[in-house]
């Protein structure tokens, strides 16, 4: 099925990201701890911990780093112990935001939040206001003009939800977060690597924000992107420069 544009905005998306590698490493390895800890450090049993360590291949951390934080979670060795926190808000022009964090000290993580959600037009929610604005899936992009066809007829195969053409031709792949790596396998198996992918919190609607609004909401972000205790921040903005 078609839908908006959104490939500008992924595009956007990841360059923020990759002006920020040098924060991957913190938070690929708070995300090790936290799934090694609630599913065991064994990753062949452990979906959340493969992941993540997909994600600390990808920002080349090596083995033993790895290694030895899926120890500390496990009891192995001892290290800090995190908790996970959602928090949710509104930012600029009404749009939702989520923001997911581990921490080991609550009191100075919501403080920190709140702080940046008053100082920079936006307001700290309560539990529950924006999260059903957002659907947590798995999700993969494939770049305009990646065969539609095929990526269809794979992704499906292997037990996506659905497969969405925007009108920039980019393809989005949604998935139920526990169907995400078969598919995602099944779709690099057939030759078809995603620019993106992802378990995610994915916007149900967005919002257009461009100009002032839009300068500011990017601030909003990246404020709270940079936060030691952040780990992602989901919004329902499409951001134009």
């Amino acid at each position: 099925m078609a839908g908006h544009s959104k490939w500008a905005n992924i595009q956007h998306r990841k360059g923020r990201q990759d002006e920020k590698r040098q924060r991957i490493w913190t938070r690929v390895v708070r995300e090790i701890m936290v799934a090694a800890r609630t599913g065991g450090g064994d990753p062949s049993a452990n979906p959340r911990l493969r992941l993540a360590i997909e994600k600390a291949k990808a920002a080349n951390m090596p083995a033993d780093t790895v290694k030895r934080n899926i120890d500390k979670a496990t009891g192995n060795l001892e290290g800090v112990t995190y908790e996970e926190i959602r928090y949710e808000g509104y930012g600029i022009g009404g749009a939702a935001i989520i923001v997911d964090t581990m921490t080991d000290n609550r009191v100075r993580t919501v403080a920190e939040v709140r702080h940046a959600f008053s100082k920079h037009g936006g307001n700290m929610g309560t539990e529950g206001s924006v999260a059903f604005q957002f659907k947590h899936c798995g999700q993969l992009i494939f770049a305009p003009g990646t065969s539609e066809d095929k990526v269809m007829e794979v992704a499906l195969e292997a037990g996506a939800e659905d497969v969405v053409t925007d009108d920039e031709g980019a393809i989005e792949v949604l998935t139920a977060p526990a169907d995400f790596e078969a598919v995602k396998n099944a779709l690099e198996a057939a030759g078809l690597t995603a620019d993106m992918a992802e378990v995610t919190m994915r916007a149900e609607n967005s919002i257009d924000l461009v100009a002032d609004e839009a300068a500011r909401m990017q601030k909003l972000l990246d404020i709270l992107e940079d936060l030691d205790d952040v780990q992602n921040v989901f919004h329902n903005a499409t951001i134009s420069e």
